[in-house]
């Protein structure tokens, strides 16, 4: 009896770890943080490459 209860409180000991739930949280800040540069990425690229254009002919 006292091995069944070693290793059921192991075993619980095991799996109440937040190592999976952090990981999660990771995985979610990726994610928006991807989110917000595709979104920024999307919302600046035709003025960043006009600003462009405008340096490269005034270079000329």
């Amino acid at each position: 009896m006292i091995h069944y209860h070693f290793l059921a409180s192991w075993l619980k000991a095991k799996t109440e770890t937040e190592r999976g739930a952090s990981l999660v949280e990771y995985a979610l800040l990726v994610a928006l943080i991807a989110v917000v540069c595709i979104g920024a990425v999307t919302f600046l690229g035709n003025e960043a490459a006009d600003n462009f254009s405008d340096v490269g002919n005034s270079i000329n």
